[in-house]
Order: C-alpha cells, then structure tokens, then sequence
C-alpha cells in the first residue's frame, strides 16, 4: 500500500503558538483517486464533508464530485472543468490543469481509504483548536457578563459534538442488522420469563405491560399532586440501579439494569435519598426524617445505608436547570458513568432558550420534550420525565386521568414513546368525607377500607404495544409502589 505523506504542522503567523493540523497532500490524493473512480465515493468513510478539508478550493471540488455522482454523472477533469472555471482559487493554481495534475498518479486509488481518514482525522483536530481557543478567549474576556459554569456547560457541549461527529452511530444499518438486535431483545426477554426485554422497571406487573424501558424510548409518567408520581420514578430508578449492582456483583450479563441519573428539580438529593433508605429500612419515611426512632431502628436504617452505599444511582438536585445544561450533564454521566436510564422530576420545572421563554410556555415545553426525546435516541437510553397533569382532572366525575389532560403542550403527548398515568382513587375518596355517625359515613369508611393501599398505572400510550391498567399497591409509610402478588406489601383489604 502506497505511504502516506507526514501530517504537516504549520504556524499561521508568528503571533500565535497554536499549531494547525492537516495534510494538503493527503487530500490532493484523495481527490485524484475519486476523479480517477468515482464508485470509491461508496467506499469511503461516510461521514466525510466538504468542509473538512483544509483547503477550501479542495472542499469545493469534493462537494462538486458528490454532486455529480448523486446526479449518475461522471465526475472526472472535463466534466468538473466548466463548474470551476470561474472559481478564482482554482486560477490561482493554474486553472483546470490542476484537476488534471491531481489525477496523474493512478496508485493514489490504493491509498484513497487511508487519505479519506486521514482527512477526516485532522478536521477533528481542528476542530478541537477551535473549542479550545474559543475557550480560552471566552474565559479571559472579562468586559461581558462573568459566568463560569455557563461556559463550562457551553464548552461541554462543544467537546461533545466533536466526539458525537467521530462516530458512525447515525450511518444506516442493513435489515440484517436491525433484525440481529430485534431477535436479540426478543431473546432477552424470553430468558427472563415471557416478559422484560428491556430494563426492569422492579414492578413485574408494569414489565409485563411494557417489556421494561427501552434504549432511545421517552416515558412520560404524570399523575396529578399527591398521587404518587415521584415515589414511583424513585422506585424505579432505585429497582434499576439496584438490578445492575447485584448483576455485577454475581457476574450475570446481559443485566436488565443499569445505571441511572436522577434529575431532581424538585426535591433535593437527601430527601430522596430518605425515601430510598426508608423503604430500604421499613421506617416510616416521616419519622425518620423528623427523628422519631428508636436505636434499633438507627441500627437498621445504617444497615441500609451500608448495603446501598455503592449503588449506581447519581442524583442531580439543581434547580432551574435549563434542557441544554441538563444534556450536557447527561452526556457526562454517559461518558464517566456508564449511565443507562435518566429520570427527570420533572419537565415543567426545566427551562429552555431564553428566546423560546419569553414567547409562550407552550413553545417552552415543546422544546423540552423534543430535547428529551433528541436525548434518549442521542445517548441510546430510556428517559423517564415526571410532569404535571390539567385541573381538568378535577372538574370531571371521573378523576382517571386521559391524554388530553397533560399539562401545556400536545407534544408532550406527541413526543412520548410511552406515556403512564399514576392513579388514586383512595386520594379522591378521603376528600369526600362525610360527616361521623351518619349512614353516609359507615358507607364512606367501607369504600375506604376497600380503596386502602390500591393504586393502579394507566398505559395510556405506548408505541410498542398495547394500553391499558396495570394495578399497584401503594405503601403509603414508606412512599413505595409494589406488585399485589407481593404479600409482604399488600394490604388486608386488597383481594
């Protein structure tokens, strides 16, 4: 195979250190091999541009050689020549005689493949001098407004579009391959009973209504105040993250669970923390938060605490986070941490560009939906979004709630892959309360006894299977969600 020519390092002007990476060698030779045959183009690394080229002249040509190829045109010196005979950088260099003299050297078609990545290779490169200088100017420049962690985050998402544009992820896939991962997931969930292809969401009733939570899936779970919503997201993102922890302590691999970043926008990272714990320790979540237990409970509650104090669950409790800063972040859990859920409590409390605020609300929430939706595909992991439900609940007989109830936006609906509602009845029940003694009463408190501890998960959208209700147990105490098949959660009057 023909040797490539030594990456070139040139200095731009002698009041800058900064070094620029290309090889203008590697990229004549590029292009002489692609005039010499064009079918190389279908060969060559996909995601290779125009404007990765160091020579804008040489950008041009390559961008002129896809045209004519998408066109079925042959593109070789006389069919490229009358396209550049104006083009002043061309004439510069000796006008179309230069395509010419690029095609001399027919062993460059040996070297096409190593010239293409090479070319591409240092567009990076100068792509990263870019961030950096861009980084270094932004932070010495003091005259406009001083934030540093709104520099840090812009220079995050810059970083990580270089990296994102190194990858082929987005290149298309055969059916072949699409139909390997397909039999994959369907094996997946064959093994673990019929039921969870996915990641677990620790609720076998729910698993089995879903097959789990999906890589790229955006799962909206909404509910009205008091029904529970943020007691399920913890459940699950704890079952998940608790999941990949034991997996990985036995050795079991594939594992159906994963790593999981908790944006918490609401509350703060110790009071979920206490919800977990509280569970864990079956003490009452209340008690334990204002002190109320006993030494052997302490010694139960640092029992917990010891077992789960390695479980792959981060919590990010910054308020006002804007959908951009939030992204940012998650990449960098997917990059440092591995992670493989992300739960957000909950959208309506993430902003979006300045620009879309001060427009209307209803343009807000759309950009926050389609950024999360843009992140569960981007990152390949399942989002998980709490969000607040219409009064309209209220207003109606029946409280159930219905799509049409998601607060602000219809995109939020259109965005959802899956969309669950968190559901009460005992909530609405206790409101109705009537007065001691009456006959009413005696009714109410039998309705009660009955609706005590049973909740219940509406799967109202789901793109991958049907809708429908699954029931729930509601342990009130201690803020979790559980199966009624499971008897240490159930309450007597649960049939």
């Amino acid at each position: 195979m023909a040797t490539l020519p030594n990456l070139s390092l040139i200095q731009p002007g002698a009041e800058s250190a900064q070094r620029i990476p290309f090889n203008i060698e590697a990229e004549k030779a590029l292009l002489g091999a692609l005039m010499v045959e064009n079918r190389l183009l279908e060969e060559i690394t996909l995601q290779l541009r125009d404007e990765h080229f160091y020579e804008p002249l040489h950008g041009r040509i390559f961008a002129q050689i896809r045209r004519l190829a998408d066109l079925n045109m042959v593109a070789n010196p006389i069919t490229l020549r009358p396209l550049f005979e104006s083009d002043p950088a061309l004439t510069e260099l000796g006008g179309p005689a230069y395509l010419l003299r690029l095609t001399e050297d027919p062993t460059v078609v040996i070297a096409a493949r190593d010239c293409a990545q090479q070319t591409y290779d240092l567009a990076l490169l100068r792509a990263l001098v870019m961030v950096g200088t861009d980084l270094v100017q932004s932070a010495t420049d003091t005259s406009a407004e001083v934030a540093p962690m709104k520099q840090i985050e812009a220079a995050e998402e810059a970083l990580y579009k270089v990296a994102e544009s190194g990858e082929v992820s987005g290149a298309t896939v055969d059916f072949a391959g699409a139909a390997k991962k397909a039999v994959g997931m369907a094996a997946k969930a064959m093994k673990s009973g019929g039921h969870l292809s996915g990641l677990t969401t620790g609720l076998n009733g729910l698993n089995n209504k879903i097959g789990g939570l999906h890589n790229s899936d955006l799962l909206i779970l909404a509910g009205r105040p008091a029904m529970g919503k943020t007691a399920l997201a913890t459940n699950i993102a704890f079952s998940t993250a608790l999941r990949y922890k034991l997996d990985q302590r036995d050795g079991i691999s594939p594992t159906s669970g994963a790593p999981v970043a908790f944006f918490s926008l609401e509350m703060s990272s110790d009071q979920l923390a206490n919800r977990i714990l509280a569970e864990q320790s079956r003490i009452s979540s209340e008690n334990l938060r204002m002190g109320k237990i006993n030494q052997a409970e302490f010694n139960e509650l640092a029992r917990a605490a010891e077992e789960l104090y390695d479980l792959p669950l981060y919590i990010d409790d910054t308020p006002a986070l804007s959908i951009a800063a939030m992204r940012a972040r998650a990449r960098r859990l997917k990059r440092q941490k591995k992670i493989g859920l992300i739960v957000v409590d909950y959208l309506q409390l993430l902003q979006g560009t300045a620009k879309n605020a001060s427009e209307n609300r209803v343009n807000e929430i759309s950009e926050v939906t389609r950024g999360l939706k843009t992140l569960a595909k981007e990152l390949d992991i399942p989002v998980i979004a709490l969000s607040q439900l219409s009064r309209q609940v209220e207003n109606r007989e029946d409280k159930r709630p219905q799509l049409s109830d998601l607060r602000e936006s219809g995109t939020i609906e259109q965005d959802a892959d899956i969309v669950l509602f968190v559901f009460r009845e005992e909530y609405y029940h206790e409101s109705k309360k009537p007065e001691d003694g009456s006959e009413k009463f005696q009714q109410w408190l039998e309705k009660a006894d009955r609706l005590r501890g049973r909740a219940e998960v509406i799967v109202a959208k789901q793109r991958h299977g049907a809708t429908g209700t699954v029931p729930l147990v509601f342990q009130r105490e201690f803020t979790r969600f559980a199966d009624p098949a499971d008897g240490d959660w159930m309450p007597e009057s649960y049939d």
